[in-house]
């Protein structure tokens, strides 16, 4: 790294002063209340949703259109082509490049998304994890394929008996992950998980905000966009990934919509039941993602209803940025 404090002076463990947070579930409008209190904070929207990331997906995805990118800065949306596997590391990195090269200089970072484990990893910072060469991802995986959860926790209890006592014999993905650092890199994971990197924002003076709708409007709004998705070319999207062909342990490939859409092209089911479908996945994820706000962020974040949401927000900030280049 650079060195470079984008803050204006290092503040606390930070070294963004300033920034302004925005999760919510899916569908809750968050992306909206952004953008206009960009417009009228001076603000930069950078990202911090997993599948936003992903080039192809902008429908899907529910990534901002073109005109609405234009309207303010839009970072770290749809540069990550659907065979990379993204990251919570991955994401943290390019936040950290994004500081390194001034993006944010003379504008108001505001990071939105639905990603809780993105929010947790900006404001607390994350344990680094070594990258992993393909052939050692594809080792494990087909080792689980073939002899399932219950061997590869026993190899791992020979080879990092630490690690595997904190894990169940069934918990095979991260199992599989254990067993991919140790080879990798030589350490355990639980090495790697004890060295947390710091925070990239200034906690006091960021500010947090959660948007928390209604459950039978959330519902609602889910239903629709996603009738709207279909409308702006949300078949062509699953079409153009279907041709890449995919790995389907990918995470872009798991995007709601895309693999009950796919059932659909190929006939395995009617496009009423892949709609359906999508949008129950959709209800689902929502619910989980709102469980998660709840339960797992602290209460320096202000849980808003949408209604409430931007008056809230505009009398919580500033239009000035204390932010330096």
């Amino acid at each position: 790294m650079s060195g470079m404090d984008n803050s204006g002076g290092q503040a606390g463990e930070g070294r963004v002063k300033d920034a302004i947070l925005i999760a919510g579930p899916t569908a809750s409008g968050k992306s909206a209340l952004a953008l206009e209190l960009a417009e009228r904070r001076g603000g930069v929207i950078v990202n911090t949703d997993s599948m936003q990331g992903y080039s192809v997906l902008d429908v899907l995805t529910a990534r901002p259109t073109v005109d609405e990118q234009a309207r303010v800065p839009h970072l770290l949306y749809g540069h990550v082509h659907p065979t990379i596997p993204y990251s919570t590391g991955a994401w943290l990195r390019d936040v950290t490049r994004l500081i390194d090269e001034e993006a944010f200089s003379g504008r108001r970072p505001i990071f939105v998304g639905g990603t809780g484990l993105y929010f947790r990893a900006l404001a607390e910072g994350i344990s680094e994890m070594p990258e992993i060469p393909t052939a050692v991802r594809e080792r494990w995986r087909y080792e689980l394929a073939e002899h399932g959860s219950a061997k590869l926790h026993r190899i791992l209890m020979r080879e990092d008996s630490a690690a595997a006592m904190t894990l169940r014999p069934t918990d095979s993905q991260r199992i599989v992950r254990a067993l991919e650092v140790l080879e990798a890199s030589g350490r355990s994971i639980l090495a790697w998980q004890a060295a947390r990197g710091r925070p990239l924002i200034d906690r006091d003076t960021a500010r947090f905000f959660v948007i928390e709708p209604e459950r039978a409007a959330l519902v609602e709004r889910i239903e629709t966009r996603f009738d709207r998705m279909l409308d702006k070319g949300a078949l062509d999207e699953v079409r153009n990934l279907a041709a890449l062909d995919l790995d389907p342990a990918l995470p872009a490939v798991k995007a709601i919509g895309v693999r009950e859409l796919q059932a659909a092209l190929a006939g395995e089911i009617s496009f009423d039941e892949a709609i359906l479908r999508a949008k129950i996945a959709t209800r689902q994820y929502a619910k989980r993602q709102a469980t998660w706000f709840r339960h797992q962020l602290g209460p320096e974040w202000r849980r808003l209803e949408p209604a409430q949401a931007l008056g809230v927000m505009l009398d919580a900030t500033t239009t000035a940025t204390t932010l330096e280049g």
